[in-house]
């Protein structure tokens, strides 16, 4: 996978899609597997923000039956299912434990079971996945006894009892985001990230035919030409809106801050939930043996561009797990390993706040606002971005004012996830690799599926690549097909969203070097911007202060 941006010499795309992220991405594969030539740009990294800032969680949206948004609830599980066998290895089934305090009627008791046998109900084809080890159980009630026993962190005191039902984990988020943006690529789809969109080129008063793009990697302007611009760049949709004419109503759009945070682990095998109030609440999830616990959904005002995690934000939201915890469970904020955080872009639906605020999502075509050859897509969610790409290119082929084919996204496996049966696929490449650490070639299966092979190749005679260097049993050949493979161009790029190395909080300053090292020798950087690198990823370990 190699940029395109320094090798464009000036043909004319279909699409061209601003934007990297989760959105972004779905559209380019849907689009480029119709036979329509797509361009992607995206301003950093694939997934850099809101994509990157998850919960881990593809799920059926529970708590959107509280608003009776009944549509929404079953697209994301169908869309559950799909993503689910499409991308075995990244999606897979998790149970969840609902605890009821009858404290309000968000989790009173009996409005939870009634919940789950309507939640149940909405996802009558959870059965019909493609890997027999994806099915996901009915939901059950389980008595306070239970719930403490298979949940220690669970506070016993006014539990009423619980409920335990399945959704799906996203082993990790980036990477299904990548797995989209190599798709769109294997399908013809030309990418790049590090290029800047800067402003539209128009031809004659009102339509735009191109736009001008600023390599941030080598500082050179390029102007891509393309028929229709499909504005994907969620929390700066309005900004590029802003690029096209002082004229173009901006739609309104309100910016969600969500933050999560790790702490060591607290929980057994069960996401655990608890909700106080509609607007108060919170999860704590099993991930990679440690904890990871969220959500805030908090309007924010400023600058996307100027967002970052507060140390308001993390104490608002353990002031709110403390609360459920008690005195003997609290968790310090020095207990806090990493903290992460990043904006959801909301329709503004005039709700009185963002956690109420429905979750669907919007396609405008702006030549009804004046300005022809945009498409801009407003709101949504993880879950049902793929879905959101088939509703898009339904405007697309009408603006076309021609047949682009029907989506097939659903019907095949992303790159290097065709897996028909995950267990045994993880058993056979085990069998096949005795040399390497059991969980080495676990963790390699999981996070590049078939492809796994190629990064142990990667090491060729070097043996050292392949030594574990963190409990999952990542290996530092990972480091080097980031960079060959994935386009992968700076420090952050390979810790943050290629690998897991630094997802779960500082791994050492001599393990971030030993990856710089590797990476300089690749990318040609002298010691000065190593330094730069290095200095730069470590001071995103740090919590505010």
């Amino acid at each position: 996978m190699e940029r395109f941006i320094e090798n464009y010499s000036g043909e004319k795309f279909d699409l061209i899609i601003i934007g990297g992220g989760i959105t972004g991405a779905t559209v380019a594969y849907d689009a480029a597997s119709r036979g329509l030539s797509v361009a992607l740009i995206e301003k950093k990294d694939f997934g850099w923000a809101t994509s990157s800032a998850t919960s881990k969680l593809i799920h059926g949206g529970l708590r959107y039956l509280a608003n009776m948004e009944f549509d929404i609830v079953r697209e994301s599980l169908r869309e559950r299912r799909i993503l689910s066998n499409i991308a075995p290895n990244l999606v897979y089934p998790m149970p969840v434990m609902l605890t009821c305090y009858n404290t309000h009627r968000i989790n009173s008791f009996w409005n939870l079971k009634i919940g789950m046998i309507l939640y149940d109900l909405l996802s009558f084809d959870k059965g019909f996945t493609w890997d027999k080890s994806k099915k996901i159980p009915f939901h059950k009630t389980i008595s306070v006894k239970k719930a403490v026993e298979l949940e220690p962190v669970v506070k016993k005191e006014g539990l009423k009892g619980a409920h335990i039902y399945y959704d799906c984990a996203s082993l990790y988020p980036e990477r299904l985001t990548l797995a989209f943006i190599k798709s769109a690529v294997r399908q013809g789809a030309r990418v790049s990230n590090y290029a800047k969109a800067q402003e539209f080129i128009f031809s004659g008063h009102d339509e735009i035919s191109g736009v001008k793009v600023k390599n941030l990697l080598s500082g050179e302007d390029v102007e891509l030409k393309g028929k229709l611009m499909i504005n994907c760049s969620g929390p700066w949709a309005d900004e590029i809106l802003g690029l096209t004419s002082d004229k173009l109503r901006k739609k309104s759009i309100v910016r969600s801050e969500g933050i999560h945070i790790i702490t060591r682990n607290l929980t057994c095998d069960h996401t655990v939930t608890y909700s106080k109030s509609s607007n108060t609440g919170f999860f704590m999830l099993p991930w990679r043996g440690h904890t990871l616990i969220g959500l805030t959904d908090k309007q924010y005002t400023g600058a996307p561009d100027k967002y970052k995690v507060t140390k308001e934000s993390i104490l608002e939201l353990l002031g709110t797990v403390n609360a459920y915890l008690g005195e003997e469970k609290k968790i310090n904020y020095e207990d806090i390993l990493y903290a992460y955080g990043g904006l959801r872009p909301l329709v503004d639906d005039e709700s009185q706040n963002t956690r109420q605020m429905s979750r669907k999502y919007e396609i405008y075509d702006n030549a009804e606002e004046g300005i022809k050859g945009m498409i801009t897509v407003e709101g949504g969610k993880y879950t049902t971005s793929r879905n959101l790409a088939e509703n898009v290119m339904k405007v697309v082929g009408k603006k076309m004012k021609k047949n682009i084919g029907k989506c097939i996204t659903h019907k095949q496996h992303l790159v290097s996830c065709e897996i028909s049966d995950l267990p045994a696929f993880l058993k056979k490449i085990k069998k096949k690799s005795p040399d390497i650490v059991e969980k080495t070639i676990g963790w390699l299966g999981r996070l590049y599926g078939t492809e796994y092979h190629r990064v142990i190749e990667m090491a060729g005679t070097d043996k050292t690549l392949l030594k574990p260097i963190n409990h999952d049993g990542e290996i530092l050949a990972q480091v080097l097909y980031a960079l060959k493979n994935e386009m992968a161009k700076t420090l952050q790029d390979i810790v943050f969203r290629r690998t897991g190395i630094g997802t779960l909080g500082n791994p050492g300053k001599e393990l971030i070097k030993k990856v710089a090292d590797i990476s300089a020798e690749y990318l040609g950087w002298d010691e000065k911007k190593k330094t730069e690198e290095i200095s730069g990823t470590l001071r995103s370990f740090k919590l505010p202060s």
